[in-house]
């Protein structure tokens, strides 16, 4: 299910707000210099085109882009989130005063071949699992100021799923959190006080660490660069450890995530492990953006 916008309206608008500034500057009006040489009074229709085979992500950031550059300039879809486009395909047009259209070209294009990329490569790695069962998740390498555009992408993709969208949503218990509170059950039982309901993660390194997860009642236990091979043991004992504590069923079943160190050429192998999740930071930071174009018409 992709990621309710609805909360994040406000980061949209500062994002796009940033996206601008950085382009025109603070002056909508004069800031973008080449567009004063086309009079004001001039109107334009504009295409938008993809060059390239793309899941398409990003429109409510395209439609912010010219709604605080011109609120008058008009976005007309011709495609939806979450469906392909091929080579040469009208995404978008834009009706409006043509310098407008020329000023808030960059920015939205920008917004829109990178969070088409995230979700063209999302694409790719969730075909790579399909049939296992295992849903893939992204992480927090994203690009700055675009966490919530990339998360968004990634939940377009049927296969996929977010995260912790930051640090504020869900516990991650990590190595150095571990060391510093004492050990992993003082770890899960003080973020089970400080925040009740809120999931508990807990990354382990070892089979050892993965029993004492076990035991302090973790939500999701994250394996970090456990081989395939171990990953397979791993889930075998938390099957075990499931039927030890409740033989009617009736305890609560952690998740296991596979993390760390996994490419294309092993993901299967993780995924056929039995695990439910895999993390993979290369869905947000390793996308090649999609070409696009914009010509008047």
């Amino acid at each position: 299910m992709a990621l309710d916008l609805t909360p994040f309206t406000q980061d949209i608008r500062n994002t796009v707000k940033q996206a601008l500034l950085e382009d025109i500057g603070d002056n909508f009006v004069s800031g973008d210099i080449t567009a004063q040489l086309i009079p004001a009074e001039n109107q334009a229709k504009a295409r938008i085109i993809s060059r390239d085979r793309a899941i398409v992500a990003g429109s409510a950031w395209v439609n912010e882009v010219f709604k605080q550059v011109d609120p008058n300039v008009n976005v007309n879809w011709k495609i939806n989130d979450g469906e392909w486009a091929e080579p040469n395909q009208i995404l978008f047009e834009l009706i409006g005063s043509a310098r407008s259209l020329l000023t808030g070209e960059r920015a939205a294009l920008n917004f829109l071949q990178t969070l088409s990329a995230t979700a063209t490569l999302s694409q790719h790695y969730a075909e790579l699992v399909k049939g296992t069962g295992v849903i893939l998740l992204d992480t927090r390498k994203t690009l700055p100021g675009l966490r919530v555009g990339q998360k968004y992408a990634v939940s377009l993709i049927e296969g996929c799923n977010n995260h912790r969208i930051g640090l504020y949503d869900a516990f991650l218990i990590k190595e150095n959190h571990i060391y510093a509170c004492g050990g992993i059950q003082q770890a899960v039982a003080k973020a089970h006080q400080i925040a009740p309901g809120k999931k508990v993660e807990v990354e382990v390194e070892s089979m050892q660490e993965l029993t004492a997860a076990l035991e302090a009642g973790a939500d999701i236990i994250m394996l970090d660069n456990f081989s395939p091979a171990l990953m397979k043991e791993a889930v075998a004992l938390n099957k075990t450890f499931e039927c030890a504590k409740n033989p009617v069923g009736e305890s609560k079943h952690a998740k296991l995530e596979a993390s760390g160190g996994i490419t294309t050429q092993t993901l299967r192998a993780y995924a056929e492990t039995g695990v439910d999740y895999i993390s993979i930071g290369a869905l947000t930071k390793d996308c090649t953006a999609v070409d696009l174009s914009m010509r008047l018409v």
